[in-house]
């Protein structure tokens, strides 16, 4: 069983490895698509939060059940995507119906090895299917799923203002969702390719280049009202610390990218707009079943999101490469 692992910040190998044996409660997986994520690159570059190595990435999921005990609603042979979550079903945060932020998570490719290998073992209740989709799409259905949660959290209403800051992968799914929700969506971004992207595949109304002149440019798109709901998906310092001036008076502002930094506003502005500030952090399984049943419907399409298709034994050698924004890449998808 071949395995990639990422050894040190920049350095990959290949090797072999041991088949997982079933467990009571687990499910072993062929692995047949994994999707190439902020996390992943960051750790490849040394800047992921929470971080430590050796470690198989990989969490954005698309497989085969191939091993399983009794169970009724996943069965041997099954398609799923994966929640790659792992939550203690006890601490405060699960007892509230919030096991996305599990005081002791484990998150599969991150805090625990992950799916970069043939074969793993997962946990039966963290396993998703939906009838009729294509293995890319449920490979990609946790990054859109993140972004769900995101505009969940903010609870955007039609007809509202929502800036996305960031129009990476994560960002992405932000802008599908707001505008799922009947939102007005504005797209930040420093690359020009990107916001061409968003105009060009995702028919976003309104671009804005990060920089000295943004600020008026969002306030002639608002009338200048602003924007109801401002979401970061950048985990830039600098990008997150500027989002505040773009909150209207009474909206709200929420961080779904992660920096290790501290966040500075000027507590003046922020008061006198009543303004909520919150985190979003990872999803919970009825972001995942919305965003399958968006997918399902036609709602969302994930085609024009994937840039770039690679087998896994070629995955060492272009990974460098998806670091560099002026490769075009928005999603890239290895195929096992």
């Amino acid at each position: 069983m071949k395995i990639l692992s990422c050894n040190t910040p920049g350095e990959f190998e290949y090797r072999e490895g041991v088949m997982p044996v079933l467990y009571e409660g687990k499910a072993i997986v062929k692995i047949k698509r994994i999707g190439i994520c902020g996390t992943d690159l960051h750790a490849f570059e040394g800047t992921q939060p929470y971080f430590s190595y050796p470690r198989i990435l990989g969490h954005e999921l698309a497989g085969e059940v191939v091993e399983i005990g009794a169970n009724e609603e996943i069965t041997k042979g099954d398609l799923v995507t994966v929640i790659p979550y792992f939550n203690c079903g006890t601490c405060v945060a699960c007892r509230n119906g919030k096991p996305n932020c599990c005081q002791k998570i484990s998150v599969f490719g991150v805090h625990e090895d992950g799916g970069m290998q043939e074969y793993v073992s997962l946990p039966i209740a963290s396993l998703v299917k939906k009838e009729g989709l294509s293995l890319e799409q449920l490979a990609l259905a946790e990054p859109f799923a993140i972004g769900a949660h995101g505009v969940c959290r903010a609870g955007v209403k039609p007809g509202q203002f929502v800036l996305v800051i960031g129009a990476g992968p994560i960002g992405l799914g932000v802008m599908e969702f707001a505008r799922i929700a009947g939102a007005t969506v504005i797209a930040m971004d420093i690359n020009e390719k990107r916001l061409e992207f968003c105009k060009s595949e995702w028919n976003i109304p309104h671009l804005v280049k990060a920089g000295a002149s943004a600020y008026e440019v969002i306030q002639e798109i608002t009338d200048g009202d602003f924007c109801d709901v401002v979401i970061d998906a950048t985990g830039s310092l600098a990008a997150i610390n500027s989002g505040f001036q773009y909150i209207a008076h009474g909206g709200s502002y929420i961080l779904v990218g992660l920096q290790k930094g501290e966040i500075a506003i000027s507590h003046p502005e922020f008061h006198k707009r009543e303004a909520t500030l919150m985190s979003s952090r990872n999803a919970t399984r009825e972001d995942f079943d919305q965003v399958l049943e968006a997918m399902a419907s036609g709602k969302l399409s994930v085609e024009k999101y994937i840039t770039h298709k690679v087998k896994f034994d070629q995955v060492k050698n272009d990974f460098q490469s998806w670091l560099n924004p002026e490769t075009g890449v928005i999603k890239a998808v290895v195929e096992m």
